[in-house]
This record gives structure tokens, sequence and C-alpha cells, in this order.
């Protein structure tokens, strides 16, 4: 008998690239799975940023409408289990080494990769669960990602910006195409936000998607601690502001309602039913504030709009002394993460980062913006938590941002 973490070690090596943007492998495997035609209805979350807090919204809402709910996340802050839950409980060991064996089963000579293996293991579950709906979220773009095997019932693109551009291309507009290939004809269609580029758009209607556009056919109106949700067939007024904290996350509550709501599910949303499963959303990483003497928060904004939120976010808490633990990966935009955040930090204390995608904290150190006062270059994670820790005085605040390889391991460390 293999452990997961045999599996898993196995899946890193199994296909010859760590990405491969094409669905013709995980497709076929899929359809020997018999999973292409799933009995559960199919929410598919694409974006750049949002798409985690807009996926929880949405397992929130479903199970206070006493649905079974199968979520597919990635990637996982602290166990891979997290990445495939039932009715909010997580895989097991054992029932993800069974999915697996299903895949491992019939897959012949076919290779995969490490995520595809993942996208087909949650759909696999999600069928032996019997679920009502499967959330999920896209890895990597949209169009070519392993989650698009399935045609989704309502796609949803909560935003566009610059990341991934190696694989999906430095075009806002031709990012925006890409994640818009989750949509399908004759299906609800929901553009999250009225920045979204006008490729968006044009491709939901190029191939007859329906599209519901944020502002226009739904709108999110915030005043003071709650804010009032409406469309032309619903109003909830007075709904309480997400457990999630943060000034965007109104706006990802809003797409998940409007995904219920344009989806036609026969779902009735009360005010009662929305606002006990918003006010219960918990996502671990996404501006994640732990109070005490000394303040810690945690977000995993990996790229410059998801720097920019925590910025503007960081500015909302009362002003303290900040001291940053900072790790971000090598693929990323580090100069433009760091700058979004350069006047919210007073020092900063650099991990070093696991994998191929890594990069050495003098390196890191280097894309700092120029004022950056770096005061410990650290060997890992928890090493640059321990060292701010020790810094940091009665008052002061510690941001832990950059990645999920940071995040996660700082969590560890806190015990959290």
């Amino acid at each position: 008998m293999r452990s997961l973490a045999d599996w898993l070690e196995q899946q890193q090596k199994s296909h010859p690239s760590a990405i491969d943007l094409t669905l013709e492998r995980v497709r076929e495997v899929a359809r020997r799975m018999e999973l292409l035609a799933p009995a559960y209805q199919v929410i598919t979350v694409a974006g750049t940023n949002g798409k985690g807090s807009t996926v929880a919204c949405l397992d929130a809402l479903l199970r206070a409408q006493e649905h079974r709910v199968g979520r597919f996340t990635s990637p996982h802050l602290k166990r891979y289990n997290e990445r495939i839950c039932v009715n909010g409980v997580e895989a097991s060991d054992a029932e993800l080494i069974a999915s697996f064996s299903r895949i491992d089963a019939v897959r012949g000579d076919i290779t995969l990769t490490f995520f595809e293996y993942n996208a087909l293991a949650a759909l696999d579950r999600f069928s032996h669960a019997q679920v009502d709906f499967a959330v999920l979220e896209v890895g990597l773009g949209g169009r070519l990602d392993a989650t698009n095997v399935i045609d989704a019932d309502v796609g949803i693109v909560c935003s566009i910006g610059l990341d991934h551009v190696d694989w999906l291309g430095a075009s806002i507009e031709g990012i925006g195409r890409e994640k818009a290939g989750i949509f399908r004809r004759g299906r609800p269609a929901i553009l999250g936000s009225a920045a979204l580029p006008h490729s968006v758009a044009a491709y939901a209607t190029e191939i007859g998607a329906i599209p519901y556009l944020a502002g226009r056919d739904f709108k999110a109106g915030v005043h003071g601690d709650s804010w009032d949700f409406e469309t032309h067939a619903l109003t909830l007024r007075n709904l309480p502001r997400p457990a999630v904290l943060g000034r965007h996350q109104v706006g990802n509550a809003a797409n998940a309602l409007a995904a219920l709501v344009f989806g036609q599910f026969g779902i009735e949303l009360t005010h009662d039913d929305a606002s006990a499963a918003l006010s219960g959303v918990h996502i671990a990483g996404r501006f994640q504030v732990v109070p005490g003497d000394i303040e810690w928060v945690f977000d995993v904004a990996h790229n410059v709009p998801a720097a920019q939120a925590l910025s503007s976010n960081l500015e909302s808490l009362p002003k303290r002394r900040t001291l940053a633990v900072c790790g971000i990966l090598g693929d990323k935009d580090i100069r433009g993460i760091t700058a979004a955040l350069g006047t919210n930090i007073d020092a900063w204390y650099l991990a070093q980062l696991e994998g191929p995608r890594a990069v050495s904290t003098a390196e890191l150190a280097a894309r700092l913006p120029p004022a950056a006062q770096v005061l410990a270059h650290s060997t890992g994670v928890s090493a640059a938590c321990e060292a701010a820790r020790a810094a940091a005085r009665s008052g002061d605040r510690i941001v832990v941002f950059g990645s999920f390889l940071t995040v996660g391991p700082a969590l560890e460390f806190l015990g959290l």
C-alpha cells in the first residue's frame, strides 16, 4: 500500500512538464472514468484574484440551502487534502488514494501533470460522494485548465490582472480571453467586475453565453457595516459583510450570489440564509488577521493586484509599526508586488522558499523598493518568522505575504 505522500511524489515526476496546458490527455482519462457528464451542477470560478473567496462564499451559500457541495481549490496552504472537500470536510488520505488508484487503473500510457491528477481526483471524489453541486476553482487561466474538461453550468470570472504571463501572455486582453474560456453557450457567464477587459464580455457574446455584468445586471451597494445585493429578480438588503476581511470581499460575495440567481437552480435565497452563510465564511491566508500584543496578518498576495489590495486593506487598520515576512517565487513580479506594499512596511524579513521556481533571498532583496530596510535574510519561512517576532515590540504588526509557500509554513509556525 502506497501512502499519500508516495502518490504525490510519483505524480510530481509523472509528466515531462510540471505545466502542460492541453486538455486532450486529461479529457481522455476523464472520459474513461465516466466523469465528463456529471450528475451534479457545476460552477467554475476563474480570475486573477478573488477565486478562492468566491468559491468559499458559494460553498457556504449552497450548504446553507442544505445542498451537498464539493469544493475544489488550489494550491493548498498546509495539507494537500485541503484541495478537495465535501460539505466542508477535507478528503481523507484513504479517499484520495482510492481516487488516484482509479485514475491509474484507466490511464494506460497517458501521462498526467500533478494538477491534472488533482483535478481528476476531485471530480472522482465528487462523483462517489454524490454531491449536488461542485464548485471548481481554476488553477491557471481557464480555457486550457484541467477543470475545463467539465462544462460549467455557470462560469464566473472575478478579475483580470497580469499574472502567469509566461503561460497566458503579457496582454490583459489576451489573459481575459483565456480566463473566459470557462464560459459555455447558452449558460450564464458572471462578469465579476466592471473593470474586466473587453475580451471577457466579447468572448461570452461570441460563443453565445449569457453575460451578467457586475454593476449592470447585479449590484452591490455598501453602507457602513452592511451591504445590499440587487438584481431584477432578487433584492437582499442589509446583508452583513463577509467574515473574510478585506474591502473587496463584498464583490466576491456578490459574484457568488449572482451565480446562484442567474444559474436558475431553483434556489430560494433568503436574507437570513444568505446572512448566516456569509457571516460564517472563513478562508485562511486571505487578509487573515490574528490579534494580540503583536498582531499578525497573513495574505498569500502573490501578484501586483493582490498586493495592491493588501496594501489598501492594511491602510484600513489602525496604524502600527509593521514588519514584513516576505517570500515570493522568482516567476512573479517581485518588484511590482513589493513596491505596492513598500510604504506600509517598516522592516523586511526575507524567507527562502523551496522548489525550482524559488530565488535566493539576496536576489529577492535586490528587487525590493530602494528604501527598504532589510533586517534579516533567512534560510526558511519559520526562521524569518522567528526573527521578525524576536524584533517586534508590543503593539507592532507582522505581515506575512508573497506566496502560499510563505503563508502556509507561517501559519504552522504559529500553530494555526
